[in-house]
């Protein structure tokens, strides 16, 4: 049986947090995931598996909002 994976929107900024975290996981800390380059970001985001959105559809707002649930997600996992 293979595992249904919902598409991803731009819209789910906690979904694509958790999916740049299983895929980076340790390797970014809060200090490097806020210094990553929206250009790189924005690149990952697109690069997921789920992910459905676009380039054009892409703003800032949702970088900053990814990246800040991103740190959320890392800040979960340090325990």
């Amino acid at each position: 049986m293979t595992h249904f994976e919902l598409p991803i929107h731009w819209n789910d900024h906690e979904d694509i947090a958790m999916a740049l975290y299983e895929k980076f996981g340790d390797e970014f800390d809060e200090a490097k995931i806020y210094r990553i380059r929206f250009t790189d970001l924005l690149e990952w985001v697109l690069s997921l598996p789920n992910f459905v959105g676009t380039r054009e559809q892409s703003t800032e707002g949702h970088l900053e909002q990814i990246q800040a649930k991103w740190v959320y997600e890392w800040r979960d996992n340090q325990n």
